[in-house]
């Protein structure tokens, strides 16, 4: 069996500039382009390599990049200024704070203080209670991009047994939510499973979101399976998924590679979400 590599590149770029299509249309009558506030606390440095990628894929789409770059003594009382000022800013239709965050700074008080509409990363309650209810508002981008790669080569969730690696509440729960969503057979499974394989040996999609190099190997899931590998981590200095992608080549049916796979479409989602409230805000004015 010949392994199709599941490529998000091409499809990110396509994304991309269908968004900057519709942005050049859109701001004829808007009479400005969109604003996305990126709000990045501490010099982490894969922080500020994902931020400068979000910020040239801004470039490109023709939606205008506002930084916030803060120190990583930022007090709570400070970055939630911030953002209520960015709030109530006419210019800004998108609010992205990067994560992870300082461990002094409360993560999940943080994001619920995003104004709903500017959440582009789709992670305040409301948005995420939306989802939940199967009424997607402004989705969560990695999943979201998952889910449009899926679309892309044509692999339908419908009635399949599906098994999401990672349970948190970036990926793996609103991925999971999705996946229900379009009437897929889900099980989740996370660092208490007691034997990750009797599940993921029956899967026909295995999802996998959890940062450990190589986790998901062939003996862990059945011939002609397809692998969606969102982790991603450094093994050997080499940037790796979770995934034993040469070990499950003529294995798999399908697969995901990294770099190169799902990470381009989280970008490019973000750029999607920020038309969307671009989009909402201009309807109400």
């Amino acid at each position: 069996m010949k392994t199709k590599v599941l490529w998000g590149k091409d499809l990110a770029q396509e994304v991309i500039q269908r968004v900057a299509s519709q942005i050049k249309v859109l701001k004829t009558t808007v009479g400005r382009m969109p604003g996305l506030a990126v709000v990045l606390v501490g010099n982490d440095p894969p922080s500020q390599i994902y931020v400068s990628h979000k910020t040239r894929a801004c470039e490109r789409a023709g939606i205008r990049s506002l930084g916030h770059h803060l120190s990583s003594h930022t007090t709570m009382e400070e970055i939630l200024y911030l953002i209520q000022r960015l709030n109530t800013q006419e210019e800004v239709d998108g609010i992205l704070v990067q994560l992870p965050l300082p461990p002094h700074l409360n993560q999940s008080k943080i994001l619920g203080s995003i104004d709903p509409n500017k959440d582009v990363d789709g992670f305040h309650p409301y948005n995420m209670g939306k989802l939940s209810l199967g009424e997607e508002s402004i989705a969560p981008c990695t999943p979201k991009g998952v889910m449009a790669l899926l679309d892309y080569y044509g692999i339908p969730v419908e009635g399949r047994e599906v098994v999401v690696v990672g349970a948190s509440n970036i990926v793996g729960k609103p991925l999971a939510l999705m996946l229900v969503n379009r009437m897929a057979t889900v099980t989740i499974c996370h660092i208490m499973t007691k034997d990750l394989a009797i599940h993921t040996q029956r899967a026909e999609i295995v999802f996998t979101a959890t940062g450990v190099p190589h986790l998901v190997k062939r003996d862990m899931v059945r011939e002609g399976a397809i692998i969606v590998d969102i982790g991603i981590s450094r093994k050997q200095g080499k940037i790796v998924g979770d995934a034993d992608f040469q070990g499950l080549q003529g294995w798999a049916r399908a697969i995901t590679p990294v770099p190169g796979g799902v990470g381009p479409m989280t970008v490019a989602m973000l750029m999607e979400n920020t038309l969307q409230a671009f989009r909402m805000r201009a309807r109400t004015r």
